[in-house]
């Protein structure tokens, strides 16, 4: 099993910044790429940015230029750094784990992003 623990939402005006972070424990190990995403009142859940364990990422497009992930393999935490942040970046933020193993997902229990305009 695998735990995973969001941290650092809240409430910021539009253009200000925001850092989240993810706390994996349990059988850490079978991790390799992390991500996050995220779901907007009725809307899909969308991925947000993803890293590998060697430190590859990828962006939605949206995200680009202004999110940054990043993890520290020695603490099992992975951090998701947003700045300029939009009024339409909204939402429940999710950190996700997929078992390299198993193939099972892990999820965390989100974490509300707000901006105000």
């Amino acid at each position: 099993q695998v735990q995973l623990v969001e941290s650092g939402g809240g409430l910021v005006q539009a253009g200000g910044s925001l850092r989240l972070s993810c706390a994996a424990s349990g059988r850490v190990f079978v991790l390799t790429t992390m991500g996050w995403y995220r779901q907007a009142p009725g809307k899909q859940r969308e991925l947000v940015a993803r890293i590998t364990r060697a430190g590859s990422t990828n962006y939605a497009d949206s995200v680009k230029g202004r999110f940054t992930i990043s993890r520290d393999n020695a603490k099992n935490t992975m951090y998701l750094q947003m700045n300029s942040l939009k009024p339409e970046d909204t939402a429940v933020y999710y950190c996700n784990a997929p078992d390299a193993v198993s193939g099972r997902d892990y999820w965390g229990q989100g974490t509300q992003v707000t901006v105000s305009s």
